[in-house]
């Protein structure tokens, strides 16, 4: 039996690991057609839409890439209210007065003014930030890009101004997303030295017990039912391997 560094944590269930790959593939796929269409006018845009064969093509792969997106931004909303009322989920990841206040403590960290940084549950502020950020983004993404398809029919229920506004909201927001997600969720999954080369989180389901110590020790506590918070600063309470409740194996 190793100790208990030796033992991972199970963080993601193998349903929320394929929808984070749906998600991705249906990012990439709306990037490259929208970015495309965009930039429409650069010699690679042209290249790949000819590949793609043609401009017609294109834009019917972005809107069934946009359909995806609906459909599995709708499961994922749908199905955290459904597990909050009717399966009493705890609500992990709605922003509370802790989220600004952890951010606050981890500035302090960074200055050296304290010891260790803010402790986390189950989502940080910046993984909470991260994830509403890009969820009202998805749904105007999902509004304006409707409007666009359905103009006509948008038209006779809205003002006509509707139209280019959404033309504007729908590209200029689709570029902030995107560099969004190429800069900030990139670099925490890949280039952070806490993962560096890689996360693995969103492949296995598992991470380290070390991490959850220094990145979700409230979590951590809770799971192996600590009556205080732990982080990488404090001593942390002993896992016990007979449970099977924790989410815990052997590495």
């Amino acid at each position: 039996m190793g100790t208990a560094k030796s033992f991972s944590v199970r963080r993601f269930s193998y349903r929320r690991i394929i929808e984070h790959w749906l998600y991705a593939a249906v990012f990439m796929a709306l990037v490259i057609t929208g970015l495309a269409q965009k930039f429409y006018f650069l010699d690679a845009s042209k290249r790949l839409i000819m590949g793609l064969g043609g401009i017609d093509s294109v834009r019917l792969i972005h809107r069934l890439a946009g359909v995806l997106l609906i459909y599995l931004t709708a499961q994922n909303i749908l199905a955290g209210l459904c597990g909050v009322m009717l399966k009493k989920w705890k609500p992990n990841m709605i922003i509370r007065k802790k989220d600004f206040t952890d951010a606050v403590e981890d500035l302090r960290y960074y200055f050296g003014a304290t010891e260790a940084p803010a402790s986390c549950g189950r989502y940080s502020y910046k993984q909470k930030f991260e994830y509403w950020g890009i969820l009202t983004g998805a749904v105007l993404m999902m509004a304006t890009g409707l409007v666009l398809w359905f103009p006509a029919f948008a038209a006779s229920y809205l003002p006509g101004e509707v139209i280019p506004a959404a033309k504007a909201l729908h590209s200029n927001h689709a570029l902030l997303i995107f560099l969004i997600i190429s800069v900030w969720h990139i670099y925490n999954s890949i280039f952070s030295p806490e993962v560096f080369p890689l996360d693995t989180s969103m492949i296995t389901g598992y991470i380290s017990r070390k991490r959850m110590v220094e990145e979700h020790p409230l979590e951590l506590a809770e799971m192996e039912g600590a009556g205080e918070s732990v982080h990488a600063g404090k001593n942390v309470p002993p896992f016990n391997p007979g449970s099977d409740e924790t989410g815990m194996k052997t590495s």
